[in-house]
């Protein structure tokens, strides 16, 4: 049976305080580790019943004594996110109280890395992998939080530093199955992109806004370029999993899901078991910077004109948007066209927007000029 942890958070005021629940699978140190927590975006439940049934899963092969490594399942990420209601409606994405997007400037543990361990590093890869990691927590251990959003950032990094995989589960809001990673991770990466029926796998790093899976995946290969004449391995493999869109909180699709995280967890040695053969995949890996995120040219009611999954070209319109105070209604559409060739896999749920907001992304094969530098939408 999996060990329970509840992490108590700070009190963000008086008569108040939250918890985080882990649920431990194995036995602590084994290898491979694996790291999974749902929903930091808070409003993201597909994750949230994907991570339940996982569960579920977990929980009979503990007792077969089929897990052979150690498996961390946090099965709500962010209890923060999940209380803030306004009004009935849930704004899990940002924190109200001014820390921003939560999914975003995790810190980047590259720099004190290389100061900490780049003499101790030799020529013996695993004895490497075990100083990068021992630095991790101690640098991690080190840290103080000075606020619940930091004590929440601070947990779940600890409970997820020395993991062989890291799986951050999330959706979009109306989308297809699609998953994000470093460049480095592939073609390793290609049987969780098959496993999971994945329609876009996307490629970046950095991606610019210092999300939670590059937090430890990135160091890796950021101290194998920096020191080569050393052998780093890519120690974590670590992802970001889109489970389609916010309405998809369904329980036959969370299931199906949460079978083929079981699967790919057989694959990577962490629970034992012969998986049946890996599926078809559903694409390949292109890269971040070839996705198009298409957005209102102004504010409006957003008519959408493909569907997603299609195909569309540079140029095609994706989308028309009306303005319901036109003074002649036959003047009221103005099209909203694609810059790339590809996929249509995400778009917006709610059917309005703002000028400049995004309303649907395009990925393509190729990377685009106008998508440099920061790629994350916030």
């Amino acid at each position: 049976m999996p060990a329970l942890t509840r992490i108590p958070l700070p009190s963000p005021a008086p008569g108040t305080q939250r918890h985080i629940l882990v649920r431990r699978y194995g036995e602590p140190g084994a290898r491979p580790k694996a790291y999974l927590h749902a929903s930091m975006h808070a409003d993201e439940l597909p994750a949230i019943l994907v991570a339940h049934h996982l569960a579920r899963l977990l929980e009979e092969a503990s007792a077969d004594e089929r897990i052979l490594g150690e498996i961390v399942l946090v099965p709500v990420a962010n209890p923060v996110g999940l209380a803030q209601r306004i009004n009935g409606g849930l704004l899990g994405r940002h924190e109200l109280d001014g820390g921003g997007n939560f999914n975003r400037n995790w810190p980047s543990l590259t720099e004190p890395l290389a100061e900490r361990v780049g003499r101790q590093l030799g020529s013996d890869p695993d004895e490497n992998v075990r100083s990068i990691r021992a630095a991790m927590q101690e640098i991690l251990a080190e840290r103080q939080p000075a606020t619940e959003l930091a004590a929440l950032r601070l947990t779940l990094a600890r409970l997820a530093c020395d993991a062989d995989i890291v799986l951050d589960l999330h959706c979009d809001s109306d989308a297809l199955m699609h998953l994000y990673m470093i460049p480095e991770l592939w073609p390793a990466g290609a049987d969780l992109s098959a496993e999971i029926g994945s329609r876009a796998t996307m490629l970046s790093a950095p991606s610019g806004g210092d999300p939670f899976d590059e937090a430890w995946s990135g160091p890796w290969a950021a101290l194998r370029e920096r020191f080569p004449q050393n052998p780093v391995p890519l120690a974590c493999f670590s992802a970001t999993i889109e489970y389609r869109g916010q309405s998809d909180v369904d329980d036959h699709l969370a299931a199906h899901d949460a079978a083929a995280l079981f699967r790919f967890l057989q694959r990577r040695g962490v629970i034992a078991g012969e998986p049946p053969p890996l599926p078809e995949p559903q694409c390949d890996a292109t890269p971040f910077a070839g996705v198009d995120v298409v957005k209102s040219p102004a504010a409006g009611v957003i008519a959408y004109k493909r569907r997603l999954g299609e195909r569309v070209k540079v140029g095609d319109v994706v989308a028309e948007l009306v303005d319901p105070m036109a003074e002649n209604p036959a003047e009221a559409r103005r099209p909203i066209v694609t810059r790339a060739d590809g996929l249509l896999f995400t778009r917006r749920r709610t059917r309005f927007a703002r000028a400049g907001e995004g309303i649907a992304k395009v990925a393509g094969p190729v990377p685009l000029e106008h998508r440099k530098g920061r790629l994350l939408e916030d």
